[in-house]
């Protein structure tokens, strides 16, 4: 049975295929689609400094050298709409790194060499003093952002022991300068294994009504936000089956996703592609409906003078003037909650493996 499970997992997640990305990106952590909708990629930490631009076969077109970076951990990539992209070297695993970078560059179609210089971004956050971080405090790992208006927003890889499954989100400029990252929000995934719901990557929709999470098992769609209050809205949960490391998530257009994971022993190391208005979506919250407003109709006056009213009796207009109690307006707010997780896809692969 456990094996069925597997099939059934593998096949989630493999029939979402699109191609299978060259060897030489087997630590893939961020992509994005350039203006002319070609897809870019970047390496994990201790590759080189580089941007791959991919051919529709999954092999290496082009590749761009940062002349002025390091690729200690880069970790995500994102995209303003103006075009720029903005590279995370901000992986954080020892929570070690006080102060952490992001590399800004024009978008990669104005790029006519094969090397480019980037502006520097610099931010740590307040909680990080330079004394080591309490197990129940690590939560300064990070490999996913996005861009939106004139801040980037960062949202943290859980490590805390015991997991709480909570990712923060911090707020930074989007230009050359030495940020305090600024806690602006929190989304808890899970509590179970960290390895399974922490998130490793993050996009907005080109619109920025759609934001997406990406972890080990899932994709997290949250809409009808206000703002940058991501987590104000509606949130779904779209299950991608067996558990592989997903490392880069982007949209290619409003209702198409595009995720990568690495490769490890023979599984993993392609392109995936998602159609939202054809994906199976858990709810997890749906949006509190706002209290409608209710309002009194104006009580109707009789004049004394005009001889067409009826006068009313002295018993009738002793009555009315007594006290009377109204009925509270009852309001239902509709509030979905589900707690919804792959604990089966867990446990099967344990079995499995």
């Amino acid at each position: 049975m456990s094996f069925v499970l597997v099939g059934i997992s593998t096949y989630t997640l493999y029939s979402k295929k699109n191609m299978t990305v060259d060897p030489k990106l087997k630590e893939i952590s961020g992509i994005e689609f350039d203006k002319y909708s070609r897809l870019w990629a970047i390496n994990d930490g201790g590759n080189e400094a580089k941007l791959y631009r991919l051919n529709e076969d999954g092999s290496i077109a082009k590749e761009v050298l940062i002349t002025n970076a390091k690729n200690i951990d880069w970790e995500d990539m994102t995209q303003n709409k103006f075009g720029h992209f903005f590279l995370g070297d901000f992986g954080n695993n020892e929570q070690d790194r006080k102060w952490l970078t992001i590399y800004k560059i024009e978008n990669p179609i104005d790029i006519k060499a094969d090397t480019a210089e980037a502006e520097i971004i610099k931010f740590t956050y307040p909680g990080m003093d330079g004394n080591p971080v309490a197990p129940h405090e690590r939560n300064y790992d990070l490999e996913a952002f996005v861009a939106l208006g004139r801040h980037l927003y960062l949202f943290t890889k859980n490590r805390t022991k015991p997991f709480n499954g909570i990712t923060n989100v911090y707020k930074v400029g989007d230009h050359a300068a030495n940020f305090n990252a600024e806690l602006v929000g929190s989304f808890q995934t899970c509590t179970t294994l960290e390895k399974l719901c922490w998130i490793t990557s993050a996009a907005l929709s080109p619109d920025r009504k759609k934001l997406i999470l990406l972890d080990s098992t899932s994709i997290w769609l949250f809409e009808n936000f206000e703002g940058d209050k991501f987590f104000s809205g509606d949130v779904s949960r779209i299950d991608l089956g067996i558990v592989t490391q997903k490392e880069a998530v982007t949209f290619y257009d409003d209702n198409t996703i595009v995720f990568t994971d690495e490769e490890f022993v023979g599984i993993g190391g392609n392109t995936y592609t998602i159609k939202l208005d054809k994906a199976k979506k858990k709810v997890i919250k749906k949006k509190a409906l706002p209290k409608p407003v209710v309002t009194e109709p104006p009580a109707s006056k009789t004049s004394a003078s005009d001889p067409t009213k009826t006068k009313e009796p002295k018993d009738k207009q002793e009555k009315d003037k007594q006290p009377t109690s109204k009925q509270p307006l009852v309001v239902e707010s509709i509030s979905v909650i589900a707690v919804s997780f792959v604990t089966w896809i867990t446990q099967s692969l344990k079995q499995a493996f």
